[in-house]
Order: C-alpha cells, then sequence, then structure tokens
C-alpha cells in the first residue's frame, strides 16, 4: 500500500526550479516544470552520485551538474549513450491548496 505524504506547496518551487526533502532515510529532489507539473526523483545521478537537485532543467529532463548526464524526470532513466536510471517517486499536486504529494 502507498503511503501519501506532503512534502512541499507549489509556492514553494519556482517554475523550472527545485527543492530537496529528507523522507526517512532518502534523499528526494522535487522539480516543478515549465508547464507547472511537478516531479520527484531520488537525489542522486547513477553516474557519481551527483544532487539532481543542483542541476540544470531542461524540458522534463534534467542535468547532472557534475557530468551532465541528462535524466528524463518522468521515467528517471538517463538518456544514452549514457546509462542508468533513477527512483522515480509518484507525485500529486493538491489544486484547492497547492499541496504537493509523494507516494512511497
Amino acid at each position: 500500500m502507498l503511503t501519501k505524504i506532503q512534502v512541499a506547496r507549489l509556492d514553494d518551487i519556482d517554475r523550472l526550479g527545485s527543492r530537496t526533502v529528507m523522507i526517512e532515510d532518502k534523499e528526494v529532489a522535487i522539480f516543478r516544470l515549465s508547464d507547472g507539473s511537478v516531479h520527484a526523483v531520488e537525489n542522486r545521478c547513477p553516474h557519481k552520485g551527483g544532487k539532481l537537485s543542483e542541476g540544470m532543467v531542461c524540458g522534463s529532463a534534467v542535468h547532472c551538474p557534475l557530468h551532465d548526464w541528462k535524466i528524463n524526470l518522468h521515467s528517471g532513466r538517463v538518456q544514452e549513450p549514457d546509462h542508468g536510471a533513477v527512483t522515480v517517486y509518484e507525485t500529486e499536486v493538491d489544486e484547492a491548496t497547492g499541496a504537493i504529494y509523494i507516494s512511497l
């Protein structure tokens, strides 16, 4: 069974911005894309462990700040020719309150 946890509010994250939260022992990066959608992934690049929350968001991907690996925020997959993936967390936004939830 999935547990929903409120992690932020839309007002807390600028478009094309990010924020990090600790959930149990996991550091999660929450991104707000230019279309307003919200995505959450583990905050660790599979290559060398760079903090994805510090990377640049372009479209629906984030570029790792260490070596520019491009990671799709929908699937968590690294763009070829590189390979790997990060954990993606299901997000939900309450339109009435602006609360952002992550399901674990």
